[in-house]
């Protein structure tokens, strides 16, 4: 794959595209925007237009570099076969290579010996030497301030691509010292497509194309069978609860659901996803309700996330709350339709 085949993210191509067709690429460059939206896609194709040997501008996905930059090896650690194309993650290499073990973040200790320990020196091939950052946000302050000088000043033919969904965890210092591309949600035909290519089929598809929010990482944790039952009953579930609207039944959802927190967090999201999608295609009036919905369970998210609040009480607070502003029958009046 080369640039020419990202797909849904035309602005952020055409950016890419006119900095190497004019020679003027930046030796920063940093990709935001929601995940699994192709924003490594854009990064190993731009790797691999740096790198191509054949003098094609936007790489020509053929010859021995492209091939190379993009395939990974098999065994520890796993990183691109070509020797210029660096991959900076958290926990992607082990303590005998760098050092220590990696919990908090990307280390300082995998910037001193993965980048600095690299980037004194002319790339092995000659053509360019790129450092793509998986997650950047997981930069530790330690790590992202050794590589501030790096990022300031850097060689010829050096160039670094930092990735992240989470733009306001990167240190003002790295984001000022690197150009923005903008990753938007992707189109919906175009997520169609892509889905549809991997085997999704009816009505699986529309569903998990409506609760995705324009990521295919999304769309296929949604579609994985058992998320996808589990899913269905919890919104089975939960739509009968806060219809009735009772501390009886708001108790006995909490108590038949799974509570473990990282599951609870999913099946909020998948619920917040669930009122949205389902908001577009209802009345006025049932769309306010479900809108009021929304807000109530990206409230209760934060609860259990930040307030580490009891997934349990959650649950409980959360039926009752939809019940009173009507969501729970708007929820209950779509899946009657």
């Amino acid at each position: 794959m080369t640039l020419r085949d990202l797909r849904g993210q035309q602005t952020a191509r055409e950016t890419l595209e006119r900095a190497l067709a004019s020679k003027r690429v930046h030796h920063a460059y940093r990709f935001e925007g929601p995940a699994g939206v192709g924003k490594e896609l854009a990064a190993f194709a731009l790797a691999q237009a740096l790198l191509c040997t054949e003098g094609d501008p936007l790489g020509c996905g053929v010859c021995g570099a492209c091939r190379r930059a993009v395939t990974i090896s098999d065994r520890p650690p796993f990183v691109p076969l070509h020797p210029d194309l660096i991959v900076v993650e958290q926990g992607l290499y082990p303590d005998s290579i760098i050092g220590r073990d990696e919990k908090s973040g990307v280390s300082v200790e995998q910037i001193r010996r993965i980048v600095l320990g690299h980037v004194s020196f002319a790339p092995a091939e000659g053509r360019a030497r790129v450092f793509l950052f998986r997650r950047a946000d997981e930069l530790t302050p330690q790590a992202a301030n050794a590589l501030l000088k790096t990022l300031e000043e850097p060689r010829p033919a050096t160039h670094f691509i930092l990735l992240t969904s989470r733009p306001e965890k990167l240190l003002p210092t790295i984001r000022s010292r690197s150009m923005l591309v903008r990753f938007g949600a992707l189109p919906e035909p175009v997520l169609r497509d892509l889905l549809t290519e991997r085997g999704i089929a009816e009505p699986l598809l529309g569903e998990v194309v409506a609760l995705a929010e324009g990521s295919v990482e999304r769309a296929l944790d949604l579609a994985e069978p058992e998320r996808a039952e589990s899913r269905a009953a919890f919104l089975r579930a939960l739509t009968a609860a806060s219809a009735e609207g009772t501390a009886g039944a708001a108790v006995k959802l909490a108590e038949s659901a799974d509570t473990d927190r990282r599951v609870m967090r999913d099946r909020l999201f998948d619920l917040a996803a669930h009122l949205s999608a389902v908001a577009r295609a209802a009345s006025p009036d049932a769309a306010f309700a479900l809108a009021r919905g929304y807000e109530l369970v990206m409230k209760a998210t934060e609860n259990l996330e930040m307030a580490n609040a009891a997934p349990a009480h959650v649950l409980t607070d959360l039926a009752l709350s939809l019940h009173r502003v009507g969501a729970g029958a708007a929820l209950r009046s779509r899946s009657n339709a």
